[in-house]
């Protein structure tokens, strides 16, 4: 027979079980494909009808020699990439970024729609590009949350086809590196509370050391100030699987860290290293952090993009390949 205390802990259990059953995290699924995806006045629109601002950068009087395809990380949008497009289409990269589902202008604000969706629209969305520019080196830049999407596209049953990748601090913080609270109370409140907003104040995380840039970012009404539960939840879905997959990369690949990285820790970056074939090549950077194509020291790691596209075996100009 349960003594008083177990059967406390037991009705708890239960009464946990039944709130759980009775939430789940809201995912805004892509529409059923209507029509073949397409870059058009200045959006990019999804097959399912979706249109998704767009962002283009291009070389001034010289045909581009590459292209760069650009994918910003959470609760940013595509505006991330206009001091880096302004770098890299000066030296001949023509750059184009778009705003993914539920971020900056596009639809679904605020509501995640599912890692499989994210991974196609960039199936697509290079797919458009690649035939704006036939026959030159095509590469994506997946900055933070980018980067984990571009890791499980490119290792999906439909990658996309470009000639190789750019990780930018990627969001690889899966939940098998996470402490065992922090998972368990990710679990508890995308069941119960997934419509409950946090917005990050008090953690005393600097994601660069550019303040000028911060305040903008802060002040920027498309950039997300208070997350839901539940999009915070698909974000760790997403991170599980580029994790986990990041050993079927098999593209050329460079992979940017900086060395003050306070959102990205280190364990899970290494840990992605460590599983990715032997060819990665790695590019770290004292003064950086998670920001790091935003940072003071910005050009440093466009230049490595720059120097990197130009010749995968190069020495990078600025980029360390030791952690020292």
């Amino acid at each position: 027979m349960l003594n008083r205390g177990r059967f406390a802990i037991a009705c708890a259990l239960i009464a946990a079980l039944l709130v759980l059953s009775s939430c789940s995290p809201l995912v805004n699924l892509p529409g059923t494909r209507i029509q073949e995806p397409k870059i058009e006045n200045g959006h990019f629109v999804a097959g399912d009808g979706a249109v998704l601002p767009m962002r283009t950068w291009q070389p001034e009087g010289t045909p581009a020699r590459a292209v760069v395809v650009a994918l910003h990380g959470f609760n940013d949008y595509s505006s991330f990439f206009a001091g880096p497009g302004r770098y890299l289409s000066s030296r001949g990269v023509a750059c184009y970024a778009y705003d993914q589902r539920g971020f900056g202008a596009a639809p679904g604000r605020g509501i995640w729609a599912g890692t499989a969706a994210y991974a196609s629209d960039l199936t697509s969305f290079t797919a458009e590009v690649r035939k704006r520019h036939p026959g030159i080196p095509l590469y994506v830049v997946g900055e933070s949350m980018g980067g984990a999407v571009t890791i499980v596209a490119m290792t999906g049953n439909n990658p996309p086809g470009v000639d190789g990748v750019i990780l930018v601090a990627p969001a690889v913080w899966a939940r098998e590196t996470m402490p065992w609270y922090q998972r368990w109370l990710l679990a508890v409140t995308s069941h119960t509370v997934p419509w409950m907003e946090l917005t990050g104040k008090g953690l005393r995380v600097s994601a660069s050391d550019n303040r000028e840039m911060l305040r903008s970012f802060g002040s920027d009404p498309l950039v997300i100030k208070a997350t839901r539960i539940d999009t915070m939840y698909g974000l760790t879905n997403l991170m599980d699987e580029a994790l986990a997959r990041s050993e079927g990369l098999r593209v050329p690949t460079l992979v940017q860290y900086g060395k003050n990285d306070q959102v990205i820790p280190k364990e899970p970056t290494f840990l992605m290293l460590e599983k990715m074939p032997a060819g990665a090549r790695k590019a770290f950077y004292g003064e950086g952090y998670h920001m790091l194509l935003r940072d003071l020291q910005a050009e440093k790691p466009l230049a490595d993009i720059a120097a990197w596209i130009a010749d995968h075996r190069t020495r990078l100009p600025y980029g360390s390949e030791r952690w020292e």
